[in-house]
């Protein structure tokens, strides 16, 4: 499970758009899996602290990008990867989230209209603040 969520968290680092993808396509497979309410569930202290952990993600990314756009190498392409996939699993951490519940509530914010609606107000909130 551990490097699942590692192989997810570096396909969001490199690609955003790739991400939300996978992202829909495995909300969608979930769904299947568990009840509405509790693959949906997200309350207002665990949607500020995705909030927080997604602006960090953000930074780090905007951090690592250039490195691993510019690294031919792939051993330093793999260090750097995992460099930043450590760097964002501390962020998300220190919010008190775990890798798998932030991708359950980015799922979430992805398939979810109103939840949606207030992770932006919240990521907006958030970007002010930086």
């Amino acid at each position: 499970m551990k490097k699942l969520v590692s192989k997810i968290c570096w396909v969001m680092m490199s690609s955003a758009w790739l991400v939300l993808s996978t992202a829909a396509v495995q909300a969608q497979e979930k769904s299947k899996d568990q009840p509405p309410s509790q693959s949906t569930a997200v309350g207002d202290k665990e949607l500020r602290s995705f909030a927080k952990s997604y602006i960090e993600f953000h930074k780090i990314r905007m951090e690592y990008e250039p490195a691993l756009n510019k690294a031919s190498d792939p051993q330093e392409r793999n260090k750097l990867e995992q460099d930043a996939v450590a760097k964002f699993g501390k962020a998300v951490e220190k919010q008190g989230l775990t890798l798998e519940s932030y991708f359950r509530i980015f799922q979430t914010v992805n398939t979810n209209d109103t939840v949606r609606e207030k992770a932006l107000k919240l990521i907006e909130e958030e970007r002010k603040k930086a």
